[in-house]
C-alpha cells in the first residue's frame, strides 16, 4: 500500500507518494500532489524531462496561476538512456538519438502511460483530468494522446482514461510516422482524435530536441485528425520555458478546460 505524507503550509501544500512498482515490473519514484487552492474542477498529471524529477515539477505547478486544477507530478523510473551511452538516470522511456529513423521503445512508453493513466483512474467523474510535460515527459504526454485517440496501449490493451487536454513543452511524437493510418483505419479513433485539445510550444533555438522535431510532430497529429492541435513556436528559445510561454498555457488550460477563477 503507497504510503502518504503531507507536508501542509501557508504558502504550499503538497503530498508526497513514495514510489511503487507497476505491474509492468517498473519502479516509479515519488509521486508529488499540488492540491487546488479554489473549487476542484480538473486534475493534470505533470511529467518532468530526462534526469529531473517530480518534485521539480510540483514546485513549477504550485506557481501557475490555476486554482482549480489539482497537479500529479509522478517521477520516472531510474533506468540506462542510450543517449546518455547508457548512463543512468530518471526516464520515462529508452530513448537513442532523436531522428526521423530511430527506434520507439514501446514497452517503456506503454509502462509509463499505463503508470500515469492508473494515477487519473480515481479522479471524480466530474473532474476534467490531462496529461502535460517538458522534453521526454511531452513525448510520453503525446504518446498518451495518441493511445487515448486509438482506446488501447501499443501493446493492444485498453486505454481507460478520458482525456480532455494535453500539453507539450520542448518534446516530440513518439510513433508518428504510422499514426495517421492508424486513426484513420477507426472510426471511433477519428471521433476521438478530433474531440482532444492540444497545445504543443517549442523554442526555434533549442539544442537538445530540435525545433523541426516539434514542428514536424504538430503537422502529424494535424495530418491524424487532431483538429485541436495548435502549435506555439517561441522565437530564439532554448531547451527550457520562460514566463511567456507559461502564462499562454495557463489561458489556454483555462479556457479549453472551462475553469472558473479563484474561490
Amino acid at each position: 500500500m503507497l504510503l502518504m505524507i503531507k507536508f501542509l503550509s501557508k504558502i504550499i501544500s503538497i503530498e508526497i507518494i513514495l514510489g511503487s512498482r507497476n505491474a509492468r515490473g517498473y519502479e516509479f519514484g515519488r509521486t508529488y500532489v499540488v492540491r487546488p487552492k479554489g473549487k476542484h474542477q480538473a486534475t493534470l498529471v505533470w511529467l518532468h524531462g530526462l534526469g529531473d524529477n517530480g518534485s521539480s515539477s510540483s514546485q513549477l505547478m504550485e506557481s501557475l496561476h490555476l486554482p482549480n486544477i489539482k497537479w500529479i507530478c509522478p517521477t520516472a523510473p531510474t533506468r540506462p538512456v542510450s543517449s546518455l551511452g547508457g548512463y543512468t538516470c530518471t526516464a520515462w522511456f529508452d530513448v537513442g538519438e532523436i531522428s526521423e529513423d530511430s527506434h520507439d521503445d514501446l514497452e517503456g512508453l506503454d509502462a509509463s502511460a499505463s503508470h500515469i493513466a492508473n494515477l487519473l483512474s480515481s479522479e471524480p467523474a466530474d473532474v476534467k483530468v490531462g496529461i502535460g510535460g517538458f522534453s521526454m515527459g511531452a513525448a510520453i504526454s503525446l504518446y498518451s494522446a495518441t493511445c487515448y485517440a486509438l482506446g488501447r496501449y501499443g501493446t493492444g490493451h485498453t486505454y481507460p482514461i478520458n482525456l480532455r487536454a494535453v500539453v507539450g513543452l520542448s518534446g516530440w511524437l513518439p510513433g508518428w510516422k504510422s499514426l495517421r493510418n492508424k486513426i484513420e483505419c477507426s472510426y471511433e479513433a477519428a471521433r476521438r482524435a478530433a474531440s482532444l485539445p492540444i497545445i504543443l510550444t517549442h523554442g526555434t533555438a533549442d539544442d537538445l530536441v530540435p525545433y523541426r522535431f516539434g514542428e514536424k510532430s504538430a503537422q502529424s497529429l494535424g495530418m491524424a485528425g487532431f483538429r485541436q492541435a495548435v502549435f506555439k513556436p517561441y522565437e530564439g528559445l532554448g531547451h527550457y520555458t520562460v514566463p511567456k510561454e507559461l502564462d499562454e498555457v495557463v489561458q489556454w488550460l483555462t479556457t479549453r478546460l472551462g475553469l472558473e477563477g479563484s474561490r
